[in-house]
């Protein structure tokens, strides 16, 4: 009897802990849901994105969901631009939630969350989640706590479904990435984001499967040494006035603080980065390899400006490195 009361109160506890997560949102019971993918490569056995979205789509909809589209989440968060071509997208769709299922080597875990309605997506990294050894594990926890709700999606599809989004809908974006160098970079402040601040990155990328786990220690040692090498990339390359941001500031408040810059760095696969600011993109092995890419972001005009070369590298060091240099170089005449 004592092992029985045991394994009640463990299980009690357990079930506490995913109440204290928020709970499964109520509109995930009665509206459309957009599912965002990110598997480790490296985790057995292999499955593509795709397979791993076949493998979930049940354990979705028997919890009650109305999963209607699923994406790589390293695809929609490639940039600040696509993610907010894929929010309008969204939205054009009238979805109500946004499911994210990361894959680790050693754990899957599903988290559930409202769709924010703007290019953030997602307010909070703070949703209800559960998690699992693989898909199987979490997607039961998850059906047995959506079973105990009445849902109102009924007509929903029987296999997941990867749509595109139109080229209208990512033409707004790529028209924006400017290939040359922004002006008047020694007049005002070039705000610099540190990694995994607020400032720096938006609440989807939080549940990439390289990052999500982080503990806040590990995240602000990063933070502290990637403070000191950027540092020390600055002192050598680049000789305007600079303003570290560490939380999130409107756009008002940066330009009163005559931050009308901002240095953003994006990594990817190479191929799908240069595509997403509108250039050929290379193929081959080049293509597939991941790479960061930093730009700058005119505030006032929100302008995204790469340069005149393509400088991305594996090494951000490197990239960071390289972009800074070609700042230094003199804009060509464009072509009329």
């Amino acid at each position: 009897m004592k092992y029985i009361s045991c394994i009640l109160l463990f299980f009690l506890l357990s079930f506490d802990l995913v109440l204290a997560q928020g709970g499964l949102p109520e509109s995930f019971f009665d509206g459309k849901s957009i599912v965002l993918i990110s598997a480790d490569p490296g985790s057995r056995p292999v499955l593509t994105w795709q397979q791993l979205a076949d493998s979930v789509h049940t354990y979705l909809v028997e919890a009650g969901g109305d999963p209607i589209a699923y994406f790589e989440l390293e695809q929609v968060a490639l940039s600040e631009a696509r993610q907010a071509d894929f929010a309008k997208a969204f939205s054009n769709r009238q979805v109500k939630n946004v499911v994210l299922v990361t894959r680790k080597k050693e754990s899957l875990s599903i988290h559930v969350g409202t769709f924010s309605g703007d290019g953030k997506v997602i307010t909070s990294t703070t949703l209800f989640g559960v998690s699992g050894s693989d898909w199987k594990n979490a997607g039961s926890q998850l059906v047995d706590i959506g079973q105990a709700r009445k849902s109102n999606n009924l007509l929903v599809i029987d296999v997941p479904e990867f749509p595109q989004i139109s080229s209208q809908e990512v033409a707004q974006s790529e028209q924006k990435f400017l290939p040359r160098n922004p002006l008047n970079l020694e007049v005002f402040k070039l705000g610099i984001p540190l990694e995994g601040s607020s400032a720096e990155t938006g609440a989807l990328s939080y549940f990439r499967y390289d990052l999500l786990g982080k503990s806040q220690e590990a995240i602000l040692a990063e933070q502290a040494s990637q403070k000191s090498q950027i540092q020390g990339i600055l002192e050598n390359h680049y000789p305007h006035p600079i303003e570290w941001l560490t939380e999130a500031k409107s756009n008002e408040e940066l330009v009163r603080d005559r931050v009308q810059f901002l240095l953003v760095k994006v990594e990817g696969r190479q191929a799908d980065l240069m595509k997403s600011m509108g250039l050929e993109p290379i193929d081959g092995e080049d293509g597939l390899k991941t790479v960061v890419k930093y730009y700058i972001k005119l505030i006032v005009r929100d302008e995204l400006y790469i340069g005149s070369e393509w400088d991305a590298d594996s090494d951000w060091r490197v990239a960071l490195t390289n972009f800074l240099d070609n700042l230094k170089k003199v804009n060509l005449p464009e072509e009329v």
